[in-house]
């Protein structure tokens, strides 16, 4: 028997209610020092405002680490679902609902100081033999589109950028934006001046956080309000300094 025409408009109707019903979920992937897991806890510096946010606006919604491919596919599948820390690029523009900037970031080049042959112009890295970058995201897509054809993606997470400069597996890495290149440099026991950071911005943006399209606009709006005024206070400047220098973590 075919379903009638009210049936029908009964589980379009339940559907939606569903999807309506589905509690919020934050999510986050690991990249330090805005957010990564350090004895078992999330922390980091995006980490401590998204909580600062929700203590002001007064939800509870859980935070979830997940892997980062799969972070992306739950903030455009998953219904009320927030992703933090977020570029903010032409691309994703549409595809969410925005809340910061939360900081301003760069991303450079890194050699040994001690290199054969300091890299100081676009050119000279465009020729460059190899350079070592994570496998997948937006630092890699981001070196393709540049035009560079020397890219060697075979680091599967941070820690293995600077293992691999270290043991001369490779001589330039891209792949953290400063703080985190300071905080990998702690974590890793690096000696300070073993590292070059190579004088060309490759690139800039700030770090958002993302609301899937079907958010609610008031909750985006009120989340927008608690950061204002974490930035007014001087609350958010007062977090962002704590994840500025390695000794502070």
């Amino acid at each position: 028997m075919k379903p009638s025409i009210f049936a029908l408009a009964l589980l379009c109707l339940l559907s939606g209610a569903l999807a309506r019903a589905e509690p919020y979920q934050v999510v986050t992937e690991e990249w330090a020092p805005y957010n990564y897991r350090d004895n078992g806890q999330l922390t980091g510096m995006a980490t401590e405002v998204v909580r600062a946010i929700m203590a002001l606006t007064g939800d509870d919604f859980e935070i979830v680490l997940l892997p980062s491919m799969r972070t992306a596919h739950a903030l455009q599948h998953r219904p009320h679902t927030i992703m933090y820390s977020l570029f903010r690029t032409p691309e994703r523009e549409p595809l969410y609902k925005w809340v910061g900037p939360i900081v301003e970031e760069s991303i450079h080049p890194y050699q040994l100081a001690n290199a054969s042959q300091s890299i100081n112009s676009l050119e000279q890295l465009l020729r460059a033999p190899q350079i070592t970058t994570r496998h997948a995201g937006l630092v890699p897509n981001m070196l393709q589109s540049l035009g560079f054809n020397n890219l060697d993606r075979s680091a599967g997470e941070s820690h293995q950028l600077y293992r691999m400069l270290l043991a001369g597996r490779t001589d330039i890495i891209v792949g953290d934006t400063d703080a985190g290149v300071a905080y990998y440099s702690g974590q890793l026991n690096i000696a300070p001046g073993t590292l070059r950071r190579v004088p060309i911005e490759l690139y800039r943006s700030s770090l958002y956080i993302a609301f899937s399209r079907d958010s609610d606009d008031a909750l985006v709006a009120a989340w927008a309000a608690a950061l204002a005024r974490l930035r007014r206070t001087g609350e958010l400047a007062r977090i962002q300094r704590r994840y500025e220098r390695p000794d502070a973590q």
